[in-house]
């Protein structure tokens, strides 16, 4: 009788084991939060990927308006929207926006 109640009780420790596991890895806190982080912290580092080769970019740019008088001289133009002394510049009008069919006129016969 003994040995029954000690292997009975083993029994109920091991499945109440088991429940508590199972409880506290579905819960809140457990596999489905785990994937959350691992989901944010892959999103966040894309995220620092892309600002990194950013600041990369822009600090070649800088470098060569840095480097080269010529660019610096050509993006401050472009800025302020200034012209040396005998240039000329065209403006054109905006493409027409798509014209219906109708909107057409009648071909003459």
């Amino acid at each position: 009788m003994d040995s029954l109640a000690r292997r009975l009780s083993f029994t109920i420790a091991f499945i109440l084991l088991g429940v508590y596991g199972y409880l506290t890895l579905s819960g809140p806190q457990g596999i489905p939060a785990l994937s959350a982080k691992r989901r944010e912290i892959r999103q966040l580092e894309e995220e620092n990927a892309n600002l990194t080769r950013e600041n990369d970019s822009k600090r070649v740019r800088l470098d060569n308006l840095r480097l080269k008088p010529s660019e610096q001289d050509l993006e401050i133009r472009k800025k302020l929207k200034m012209l040396r002394k005998n240039e000329t510049e065209f403006i054109l009008p905006n493409s027409p926006s798509s014209v219906k069919p109708d909107a057409l006129p009648a071909p003459i016969e």
